[in-house]
């Protein structure tokens, strides 16, 4: 229950995407102000969609504009298949000659729409040249953590991994925990604890990475048992990022894991072997299993 007596809302996971169950109340919609921004972060089969009823939109006005003026030459008349292909031909700078515009209106219609076209396929041009340049990280983290001896004292660890064969560059991670809270004062409040982790930084990320959290009486972890962590809405939050050696930009992985996801008493298995020839060999399929 929170200090005003209702009931607490259910816990949502800060790496969720598109957070069920969240309703946003009084917030300014930027609408279209912020399109760039969501046909650059939608998936691709959404952004070729919407590309795609752009396109087909805008030939349909136009050809509505032909029938309008009537002035399509070798056209039949009120033919919208005819008109919608010319206007086409038209956006594409295609020109067959079998139709072509005829009288001042049909003329500036032509002008209007090559006008069009030609900002048409600017901004879809960037659009989808922005899209396939923009670096992103190939980051597989592993699907549990675990908490055990490490050293002499209770450790978390997780495994990350660079899934390209190129090398993340001063590559530094950060591990937070994310939980609710009561204040001296009663009030409710979600806050963000640092858990140190005994490798922060590693200069060239380019195999594997296991990470370490060590529980100490420092720690926020320290004290809790799988039961007791079992009862409580938090989350162990994880944010990588490094320079990515081939585009020269900074990448960002981000991950969690819910107190259902942490094995207690158990360690990862060896992925590395050494193979007849001398070899060093990093077995992936071993990457998220526990022993």
């Amino acid at each position: 229950m929170s200090e005003t007596g209702q009931a607490r809302p259910a816990f949502v996971r800060v790496t969720n995407e598109s957070p069920e169950g969240v309703v946003f109340r009084g917030a300014n919609r930027e609408g279209w102000r912020d399109a760039y921004h969501h046909l650059l972060t939608m998936p691709l089969w959404r952004f070729m969609a919407i590309m795609a009823a752009g396109y087909i939109a805008i030939n349909v006005v136009f050809a509505c504009a032909y029938l309008l003026t009537g002035g399509l030459q070798g056209a039949r008349p009120g033919s919208f298949a005819d008109a919608f292909f010319f206007s086409v031909q038209t956006l594409g700078t295609l020109g067959y000659g079998a139709v072509w515009p005829r009288g001042l209106g049909a003329n500036l219609v032509v002008t209007v729409e090559t006008f069009v076209g030609l900002f048409n396929l600017a901004i879809a041009t960037g659009l989808l040249f922005a899209r396939i340049s923009r670096p992103t990280a190939r980051v597989m983290f592993s699907r549990v953590a675990v908490i055990t001896d490490f050293e002499g004292a209770p450790t978390l660890m997780f495994r990350a991994a660079n899934q390209r064969r190129n090398r993340i560059v001063e590559a530094e991670v950060t591990l937070s925990l994310l939980r609710d809270i009561v204040t001296p004062e009663g009030h409710s409040v979600r806050r963000f604890v640092d858990l140190p982790v005994l490798r922060s930084r590693s200069p060239i990320f380019y195999l594997s990475w296991q990470i370490m959290h060590r529980i100490d009486q420092a720690s926020p972890l320290f004290g809790e048992t799988a039961e007791t962590l079992a009862g409580q809405p938090l989350e162990v939050v994880v944010v990588l990022k490094g320079l990515d050696e081939t585009f020269a930009q900074t990448i960002h992985a981000r991950t969690s894991y819910a107190p259902d996801e942490i094995v207690w008493g158990r360690r990862f298995v060896d992925i590395f072997e050494v193979s007849p020839e001398g070899r060093r060999v990093i077995d992936y399929t071993h990457f998220h299993d526990v022993a």
